[in-house]
């Protein structure tokens, strides 16, 4: 049984509704004394019908491999992923009126993962594509890191990602890969289209296969010393971007600076 620890990623588990949990366990140290974060999970359990046990904190510890927990592990049923289906025949959600997909070719860091989602969740991505093998599980750790945004993606597994890339294409999906020999920047391309953005795995990047199914390889331009960001940064500057665009929304120009006038000798 998957666990889930933490007061925000426990109570953003229970508002979502996705995941069923089996019961949650308190500390019995920390529900001793008065705490309005943990009474609002608390009361999220008993409207949800979640049973609620209490065991020393040390218990927890185990349970959750850190004592990371603040007090709280919630117990998850089996998680029910969807089907690359679902998602190409869900209407979008983030309002451009055209899809925005990520698919994460071999991410397995759990806190990239974490942080992944959590800005997939931020910039309004319809969903999620992971492949079955070469990627992190959705841990306690992911969701954790993803700061409960974990238990609102939408994610879908797929055996195989080149075919899953190709059956997006084949549906109007643009797919657009970010690599660092890639051009044209991210900036100058259009997001304002179905598109689908993959990211590769942490050093390797894109595997080959997944590189040639793209349409178009962007790029980041680095000024510093080092060739590319870490992947769960590059996704959010790329996401963020995308939604920059699909808001209809110009770069803000910095205001001019206006010179007062100078007194000249003589004046």
């Amino acid at each position: 049984m998957d666990v889930l620890y933490g007061l925000h990623p426990v109570e953003e588990a229970l508002r979502a509704g996705v995941r069923q949990i089996d019961h949650v366990s308190v500390a019995r140290e920390r529900e001793a004394r008065r705490d309005p974060r943990l009474d609002a999970v608390l009361e999220l359990c008993r409207q949800a019908k979640v049973r609620i046990s209490t065991e020393p904190r040390d218990q927890l510890t185990k349970h959750a491999k850190t004592d990371q927990h603040q007090g709280v592990v919630a117990f998850l049923k089996e998680r029910k992923f969807l089907a690359l289906e679902d998602l190409l025949e869900a209407e979008p959600v983030n309002g451009s009126g055209n899809f925005f997909f990520l698919a994460l070719d071999g991410v397995e860091d759990p806190h990239n993962l974490g942080a992944l989602l959590r800005s997939a969740d931020g910039a309004g991505i319809d969903g999620v594509v992971l492949p079955e093998r070469r990627s992190a599980p959705l841990t306690g750790t992911v969701a954790k890191s993803a700061a409960g945004a974990s238990e609102h993606a939408r994610i879908a597994k797929v055996t195989n990602m080149t075919r899953a890339l190709e059956a997006m294409k084949k549906r109007n999906v643009w797919v657009v890969g970010l690599d660092e020999r890639g051009t044209p920047d991210y900036t100058d391309f259009d997001f304002n289209q179905n598109i689908c953005l993959v990211l590769g795995s942490e050093g390797a990047g894109l595997h080959d296969l997944v590189k040639k199914t793209c349409d178009h390889l962007l790029r980041i331009p680095m000024a510093g010393s080092v060739s590319s960001l870490n992947v769960s940064v590059a996704g959010a500057v790329v996401m963020y971007e995308a939604m920059r665009q699909r808001r209809g929304e110009a770069p803000k120009q910095a205001p001019r600076k206006v010179e007062k006038p100078r007194k000249g000798l003589g004046s």
